[in-house]
């Protein structure tokens, strides 16, 4: 899951950055409203993670011109409002301008965490942590995963990847679909790290569980 941190604040950012990390998120963190809106706006995030008290522009401003998008893959992003406690008037503003939760500081990582899980099972349609396709079964609160009901332990990188090829079963998704959505900015990566991931995978889930369409992409059957 990658999220986009929008946060001024050089204290509350990288230990939000570093909490979800450690929780198996990918957090991409930028520092004011004008770059949140360009990030937001142009690359696939799963979530976005928005302090409304931000520099050069507002959270709720960028909220507004997020909804407005023409394109649903930025317009309909989950948003996550960062709120101050005693701000009841901007979290009404908030969900009213379409964000689809709020998180008060100080929070708790672990809560953070699970409203944005929340968040995007809401986005798939999904009401359980668990999904499940081609006798496989992935829990993205505990990152558990089970091939016929057998445990299999996978890295970090490797559940990242099956949860997003299992959010869509049946359904290709390209090479750079997928490392927009696995990599995070800034990360050295070979040329070849999906297909290895991608090798790992089959190797441990049986080769017919995830699947390649030449040209087109990978893909877990139903």
């Amino acid at each position: 899951m990658r999220v986009l941190l929008v946060e001024d604040d050089t204290m509350i950012g990288p230990a939000v950055q570093d909490g979800l990390a450690r929780r198996g998120l990918r957090v991409d963190w930028v520092r004011d409203g004008a770059a949140g809106l360009s990030a937001a706006s142009t690359e696939p995030f799963d979530a976005v993670l928005l302090d409304i008290g931000l520099p050069r522009l507002d959270g709720l401003a960028l909220l507004k011109a997020l909804r407005a998008s023409a394109d649903p893959v930025f317009s309909q992003v989950p948003v996550l409002l960062v709120t101050a406690r005693d701000a009841v008037t901007d979290r009404i503003a908030g969900l009213d301008a379409g964000a689809d939760d709020y998180v008060l500081k100080p929070f708790d990582i672990d809560e953070l965490a699970a409203r944005l899980r929340a968040v995007s099972r809401r986005r798939d349609g999904r009401t359980s942590t668990t999904m499940t396709a081609a006798g496989m079964s992935l829990d993205t609160a505990t990152r558990e995963v089970r091939v016929d009901g057998q445990p299999v332990s996978l890295s970090a990188r490797e559940f990242g990847l099956l949860e997003l090829l299992m959010r869509r079963p049946g359904v290709a998704q390209s090479r750079a679909q997928l490392e927009d959505r696995l990599l995070g900015w800034g990360e050295e990566v070979a040329s070849n790290a999906l297909e290895v991931h991608i090798h790992n995978l089959r190797r441990k889930l049986g080769a017919q569980r995830v699947l390649n369409i030449r040209g087109v992409g990978y893909f877990v059957p139903r």
